[in-house]
């Protein structure tokens, strides 16, 4: 368990704090309000994980952000052994979910020329194999739906069943990616209603996994939880059109965010799941 201690807070990168208190901050960080005598923060702690864990989240909001709002990275580091990342605190507000869409779309026209990313992510819940690939069927199926399939069958949440489905599926993707070459985009990568805010009537992007991939991936996880309406889409198409016949190929980028629940959070998911295997 761990406890936020006075002899901690002194030793944060921050002068003058007047006051610190919890907040709701997701199932993987502890998260704290810390007020200042001029300033608010949002900072989030990883016990016992070190800084290099939220290394990773960083680079991403860097990223991110040379196109989009994200929070300010204050400083991140490590206080006996728990790695900290501090924020720079965002006022809630309304805000439009066309200039969301408009946004997320403005942060796909961000391109590289491989699949993947500059370091792996092997520190989180589910391990992010980002070697860089030239084949998006390749990347996709080997380094993001087989390693979480193995994680379910590690945990016993996998079958026979499920098996054949899914092999059936990935000969799906690979075979129609070796005739439909798609252009890397930056990906903010776990695009849920849960990672995106409005702050000052204005669109933010949070909580960022971010590697190169096919936008597809993107926008199927905005359709997984709900949280972006039509205005989201309209918004997103406005500058930077997806193709016509995008809904065929969004449950095969549904399948994967729904399988890293099932090995998060257990059967509760294995019926989403099935439905997406035993449609292949």
């Amino acid at each position: 368990m761990f406890n936020l201690t006075p002899d901690w807070i002194e030793q944060l990168p921050i002068q003058s704090i007047q006051s610190y208190k919890p907040i709701s901050g997701g199932d993987i960080n502890k998260a704290y309000q810390i007020n200042t005598d001029h300033d608010q923060y949002f900072m989030k702690v990883q016990p016992g994980r070190g800084k290099q864990f939220f290394a990773h989240e960083v680079e991403g909001l860097k990223l991110l952000g040379q196109v989009a709002n994200v929070p300010s990275v204050i400083d991140y580091g490590e206080i006996n052994g728990d790695g900290f990342l501090i924020l720079g605190w965002l006022d809630q507000s309304a805000g439009s979910q066309f200039e969301l869409g408009q946004m997320v779309a403005k942060v796909h026209q961000v391109h590289q020329p491989k699949f993947g990313l500059d370091h792996n992510f092997d520190i989180g819940k589910i391990p992010k194999n980002n070697q860089w690939q030239s084949n998006w069927g390749t990347f996709y199926i080997e380094q993001r739906l087989k390693p979480v399939v193995q994680l379910a069958k590690q945990a016993n949440r996998w079958n026979d069943s499920r098996q054949r489905h899914f092999e059936r599926i990935i000969k799906i993707i690979h075979d129609y990616y070796q005739d439909h070459p798609v252009t890397p985009s930056l990906l903010h990568g776990d695009l849920w209603s849960g990672n995106y805010t409005f702050a000052y009537q204005k669109p933010y992007l949070i909580d960022p996994d971010v590697f190169y991939g096919n936008r597809e991936m993107d926008i199927a996880m905005t359709t997984v939880f709900g949280g972006f309406d039509q205005d989201f889409y309209d918004g997103y198409n406005s500058v930077y059109p997806l193709d016509a016949n995008v809904n065929q190929r969004l449950p095969w980028y549904r399948l994967y965010y729904l399988m890293v629940h099932l090995v998060l959070f257990g059967e509760t998911y294995g019926s989403a799941v099935d439905q997406i295997l035993e449609s292949f």
